[in-house]
């Protein structure tokens, strides 16, 4: 017979030991005791180099994150590298961040064709392309791609929902599109059409492409104007974008334009177009605007604020992307934050398709995220609205990706 006091010992034994096990630490490359290593590719220089800012602010938040005191007591490091908008520079940045710096994820990097670089790779080596700054539709494909997850509204999304605006708006109408010749315009132009049906080859009447390599895109302005379009849909990166929106104006060309949320930022390129040839745009958002005095005593808004007075001085307050990067890195520290001690590739991947109802600081009303195993996309609505020479003023109600 096993004496009580013994056999309690023992219990007591394995019960500690299982708690151990259970409270075990693991961690993969990039991950340790005293240090989460983060890798990105961002557009620094290049055609695309207004979106510097997003890697900037970026860094600032994660300099903010390890002032106090880190992630479960790790600090950030944060290596984030300038591909110029180039994949095959992409292709080089990504394996150096892998293979020599050995980083756990890749975060924010941006780009759809840069990232498509990337894609068969980083799943290949079980790396998280996390939260990739491109709304491309396959960003969302946790069946094939389980180690690739976008976090914006996906494009093809957006365009249908200009498309279900013009037809209930301008139902005769005639559409111009000008885009930009890689996956990424291509993926909007998708959209578009899938939205219009089959009304759409009646109703394109012109479309435009150009190269991220070349000086402007007047003259397929030009060309779009000559086609007597009633309704310009502007899939464009933002100096392609504020270049269409002052030719157009300056030829005296008023159709309805439409520009895609990417390019929707009243600094980086509402200003430089001029506020005054702005007047009228519409586009989709889904955070808040800087500039709409809406948010002026937001709380959220407030916070951001302060974070870019102590932590990103030179930032301009009215550039959107300012926001953006602040709540996608916001995101992942929450991710970061779920993993608690077991930081290896796989459970960051768990805790991203595990978001409920997560508010990155700067979402609009009704707009919060959510991931599942089966659901890559975390944002799936958006508000429409319309420029008024000074900020956008949203109008109708939030529509979801499944809206028809």
């Amino acid at each position: 017979m096993t004496h009580p006091t013994l056999w309690t010992a023992a219990a007591l034994a394995l019960a500690l030991g299982a708690t151990s096990a259970t409270a075990q630490k693991r961690y993969d490359p990039g991950a340790s005791d005293a240090e989460i290593r983060i890798g990105q590719t961002m557009p620094y220089s290049g055609p695309a180099s207004a979106y510097g800012t997003v890697g900037r602010v970026q860094d600032a938040y994660f300099r903010k994150i390890n002032d106090e005191g880190g992630i479960n007591g790790r600090r950030i490091s944060f290596v984030s590298l300038d591909d110029g908008f180039s994949p095959p520079k992409t292709v080089e940045m990504t394996r150096r961040l892998v293979e020599r710096d050995e980083v756990l994820l890749l975060f924010q990097s941006l780009g759809t064709p840069t990232n498509t670089a990337v894609h068969k790779y980083l799943n290949a080596r079980k790396v998280p392309q996390l939260f990739v700054a491109s709304g491309a539709t396959k960003w969302n494909d946790p069946q094939n791609y389980p180690w690739t997850m976008g976090w914006q509204p996906n494009y093809q999304t957006e365009t249908r929902i200009y498309a279900r605006h013009i037809l209930k708006e301008r139902p005769d109408a005639k559409i111009a599109v000008l885009y930009q010749n890689d996956d990424y315009g291509k993926d909007y132009l998708k959209g578009l059409k899938d939205g219009l049906g089959e009304r759409a080859a009646k109703m394109i009447v012109a479309e435009a492409s150009y190269e991220v390599t070349e000086p402007t895109v007047d003259s397929q302005v030009v060309q779009l104007q000559a086609s007597g379009a009633d309704v310009f849909v502007s899939i464009t990166t933002p100096k392609f974008a504020a270049q269409a929106i002052r030719k157009a104006h300056d030829m005296g060309w008023k159709p309805l334009q439409y520009l895609n949320n990417v390019s929707q930022s009243v600094g980086s390129v509402l200003t430089p177009a001029g506020l005054d040839k702005s007047v009228g745009l519409i586009t989709s958002l889904y955070y808040k605007d800087p500039t709409d005095p809406q948010w002026d005593n937001d709380a959220g808004m407030n916070e951001w604020r302060a974070f870019m007075k102590k932590y990103y001085p030179d930032g301009n307050l009215a550039d959107a992307s300012n926001v953006y990067g602040y709540a996608v890195a916001r995101t992942l520290v929450q991710v970061l934050k779920q993993c608690g001690d077991q930081l290896t590739r796989e459970n960051v991947m768990k805790q991203a398709a595990g978001l409920k109802d997560f508010d990155s600081g700067a979402a609009l009303p009704g707009i919060r995220i959510n991931t599942s195993a089966t659901d890559f996309a975390p944002i799936e609505a958006v508000q429409l609205a319309r420029f008024d020479g000074r900020t956008w003023v949203r109008f109708g109600a939030v529509i979801s990706a499944d809206a028809r």
